[in-house]
């Protein structure tokens, strides 16, 4: 018997997501499927694969995510934009001020009213950013390990435009057990805006990173190189990183744009055994 997976295609700033809702956990959510889904060429086609279900720890939701090549991320600040505007799509939630679960912990999040077919601002609170400076430089950038829920690898530079990430990424993302993004920055000066480009990991080179922009304006600022307030100009758009004081790191709240594609239905796969929205 054929069995048919629905699932919702959301993007943003071009970092695109497959979502599936399975409020009780009940249905297929595996590295085989996500690699299979997220497959540019065989399957849909995705960075990587999401699923929304019922909260456990008195949140409002709880969002899980499988990288593009079946691994687990802790976190995501563009995965979870696009969660945000996924649950309240779909009725999950009913209040534009909400709380979401995730493998790094809770984040507190928000929405604005949907504008025609502009994409939706959505803001999301990660909490504290640990960045600490290492000792020598990679690939002649000053480097910073940041933790954002989920590590990044920070190399500051004059330019972006000099360093072939794609190349780089994958020997600098198996620096540390479990694998970490990788992100080239370049502060514009006299100004609060950086420039990024990201070699995720579990993934690759990508349009945007929103756990990547926190660390890159996190690190920028701790070295004294922009405010509190940045803007990050990902190769598919630009997001704002808000940075303030908070004890044990810097706290970052992301707010960039998040859009619904396309609603996809895909033959073949095991689905929730039960109705998968709340009563």
């Amino acid at each position: 018997m054929v069995v048919r997976l629905e699932l919702a295609k959301y993007e943003a700033l071009g970092n695109d997501f497959l979502l599936v809702v399975d409020w009780p956990r009940e249905g297929r959510f595996d590295a085989r499927l996500a690699r299979a889904l997220c497959d540019r060429r065989r399957g849909v086609g995705s960075d990587g694969l999401i699923r929304l279900s019922a909260p456990r720890e008195g949140g409002d939701l709880r969002m899980d995510l499988l990288n593009a090549d079946g691994s687990t991320a802790e976190t995501s600040g563009n995965g979870l934009r696009c969660a945000v505007l996924c649950a309240a799509d779909h009725g999950l939630v009913t209040a534009d001020h909400l709380v979401v679960e995730t493998e790094a912990g809770p984040v507190p999040a928000s929405f604005d009213a949907p504008d025609g077919d502009h994409p939706v601002t959505v803001r999301v609170g990660l909490g504290a950013v640990r960045v600490e400076a290492l000792a020598t430089s990679i690939a002649a950038r000053q480097a910073w390990r940041v933790d954002v829920g989920n590590p990044h690898l920070v190399l500051i530079g004059a330019t972006v435009e000099d360093v072939d990430l794609g190349s780089l990424g994958p020997s600098l993302e198996v620096g540390v057990p479990g694998g970490q993004n990788v992100e080239l920055v370049a502060v514009r000066p006299g100004r609060d805006e950086l420039d990024l480009v990201v070699w995720e990991r579990g993934v690759g080179l990508t349009l945007a990173c929103g756990s990547g922009s926190i660390a890159a304006a996190a690190a920028a600022h701790v070295a004294g190189l922009v405010g509190a307030v940045v803007v990050v100009h990902n190769p598919g758009g630009d997001l704002v990183v808000e940075l303030a004081p908070l004890a044990g790191g810097v706290g970052a709240t992301l707010v960039g744009p998040a859009r619904h594609v396309a609603q996809v239905f895909v033959d073949g796969f095991p689905t929730p055994r039960k109705k998968v929205l709340p009563e």
